[in-house]
């Protein structure tokens, strides 16, 4: 009976309506006593041939009934609210913590077994909190008081009674170690397995283009049969648990039954004295069945919690110590100075000293072969991770000086990935800005090169995206959040392969127009086609995680460096297409 320190937590944030559904439990509990004790005199009152009182006592018991029947509804109203209270409560709490831990958590998690704990995992912990611990309560509580007025009317009937009550309740217990083990076993096979079938609805393109389908599903059911071997094994110890309730409840209720008749042959005890040991005997383990039933009803809260505390007390890979507010009027300057930085496990540093300045107000291209360290610096400036030697400053100050929300809401990032919801397109784009109007979406779209097909769409503006915006080309989707990223106005704008699913030609044309919309803005731009960063600034060069060269684009060619021969694989790679 030992709580979860984590469900202990959950519990914590509804007190007063749990509070509330624990008094309503007890008071529907009192009408069953109340019950007992009236259907017990109406029965003494017969067996002595007096029935003067019976129509007066039957109408108690309908009105006591009648009074249950309120309370119990009364009692599940609130404490579907406390359970509600704590869901979204837990809820909030690990999504909060989700966007402090970053994309860096979900390189190491898979997101399946995150999305089971956030939504199966917390449905588990409702059910626990607003229904077992209330439960639970009331089994501490009302059987010692009803066994308390047994040893006024027949104290021999305790003799049956509190052996069979504690070993009902203390019984189980010594199953609760097996029980712990089996239901992380059932837990930790239920997360994987939820995590596997997401992950093959997602790649359900990639698995068919392989060939994949038929393995994928073998594996699947492998899985499936694991679940149900750990479901199994978690249901043989918790029938060890059910059937020692059951004895003890039916053994002492049976003892007791047995006492009272005794009582009654010898003497010993009146006929109403007899009735109300028969009858409170039963009702005295009434909240022990209840709650070998909330139990298991909660059982899966017990079994995530264990999850839950893990994902909630994961650090995050950077500390959010800084206070000050990313700036959000002129345009920063962007500096990297003597950056070093390395993966856990990998051999080689993704960055080693690099240096140089994304002027304000300034288009600032970051190139290289695969592997250079683009994407890495680009997750350093957003702070995924924090260099290991060296500091990046925005604005003359060193990023860790700026609250972490404020520092990425700063910085808008459109990425080769982009990412777009089951919404509408207006939706999708006033996620950067919910107040945007209308015009605000129009001037946005057209300067990204999409509003015209938005245009033609049967809905336009007002047209639901599939899940991941599926509905969409990759170009589309690309242009679609480079909309988004121009909407968020923010100072600083991060364009990350943000192109890539464009055609050269139209590709060149949407680069000049977004950095003629992004004036007045610092912008980076990462790309490996050239043609898109041939007009940026400044030009910084990377190759093997060090800054090879900076200049502008006739400079850089003439150099006949890395740069140099990245054009000239880039015209080889137009040649090869073109034949």
């Amino acid at each position: 009976m030992i709580v979860h320190p984590e469900l202990r937590r959950a519990a914590r944030r509804a007190r007063r309506p749990l509070l509330t559904a624990t008094l309503l439990q007890g008071a529907v509990t009192l009408t069953h006593l109340a019950q007992a004790a009236l259907l017990a005199l109406a029965l003494a009152g017969l067996a002595r041939g007096d029935t003067g009182r019976l129509p007066w006592l039957l109408a108690a018991v309908l009105a006591v009934v009648t009074a249950r029947a309120g309370l119990t509804l009364w009692q599940r109203r609130t404490a579907t609210r406390a359970g509600a209270r704590v869901r979204v409560a837990v809820r909030d709490e690990l999504l909060a913590h989700l966007g402090r831990l970053g994309p860096a958590h979900l390189t190491t998690a898979r997101a399946g077994a995150v999305r089971t704990t956030l939504v199966d995992g917390v449905e588990g912990v409702d059910a626990y909190v607003s229904r077992y611990l209330p439960q639970l309560l009331i089994t501490l509580t009302v059987p010692p008081l009803v066994l308390a007025a047994l040893a006024v009317v027949e104290p021999w009937a305790l003799l049956g009674l509190v052996p069979a009550l504690l070993l009902a309740l203390a019984g189980p217990r010594a199953w609760d170690r097996l029980l712990a083990a089996r239901g992380k076993e059932h837990w930790d096979t239920y997360e994987g397995l939820g995590a596997d079938y997401l992950e093959a609805l997602q790649g359900m393109p990639a698995l068919r283009a392989a060939g994949a389908v038929g393995r994928t599903r073998s594996r699947l059911e492998e899985r499936s049969a694991a679940l149900h071997r750990a479901t199994v094994a978690k249901l043989r110890v918790s029938l060890v648990d059910t059937g020692i309730t059951d004895l003890a409840i039916q053994g002492g209720t049976a003892a007791a039954a047995l006492l009272a008749c005794w009582s009654a042959v010898s003497g010993s005890t009146t006929a109403t004295g007899t009735y109300l040991v028969l009858l409170l005997a039963s009702e005295c383990f009434r909240p022990v069945r209840d709650l070998a039933r909330e139990w298991h009803a909660g059982y899966l809260g017990v079994s995530a919690a264990d999850g839950l505390a893990a994902l909630r007390t994961t650090e995050p890979a950077v500390p959010d110590t800084g206070t000050a507010p990313a700036p959000r009027q002129a345009p920063p300057e962007l500096r990297f100075q003597h950056v070093r930085f390395a993966y856990d496990g990998a051999p080689s540093s993704a960055l080693d000293g690099v240096s140089f300045t994304a002027q304000a107000g300034r288009t600032t291209a970051i190139v290289g072969p695969s592997g250079a360290g683009k994407s890495t610096l680009l997750a350093l400036l957003l702070r995924h991770h924090d260099p290991q030697e060296g500091r990046i400053t925005l604005d003359g100050r060193p990023t860790i000086e700026y609250a972490l929300d404020s520092l990425r809401q700063g910085i808008a990032v459109v990425s080769q990935e982009t990412y777009l919801f089951h919404a509408t397109i207006a939706d999708n784009l006033r996620l950067a800005r919910p107040d945007a109007t209308d015009d605000d979406l129009t001037r946005a779209a057209r300067v990204a090169g999409v509003h015209d097909e938005i245009a033609a769409l049967p809905d336009g503006y007002a047209t639901v995206l599939g899940e991941r915006g599926a509905t969409l080309s990759g170009g589309q989707r690309q242009r679609l959040a480079l909309a988004r990223a121009l909407l968020a106005d923010a100072p600083v704008l991060v364009l990350d392969e943000a192109t890539s699913a464009v055609d050269e030609r139209r590709e060149a044309d949407i680069v000049r127009e977004l950095l003629n919309a992004a004036s007045g803005r610092t912008v980076l731009v990462v790309a490996h086609r050239l043609a898109a960063v041939r007009h940026a600034d400044r030009i910084v060069v990377l190759d093997q995680g060090r800054v090879d060269a900076v200049g502008e684009h006739p400079d850089l060619v003439e150099a006949d460096g890395v740069y140099a021969r990245l054009v000239e694989a880039g015209r080889a790679n137009r040649g090869e297409r073109a034949a």
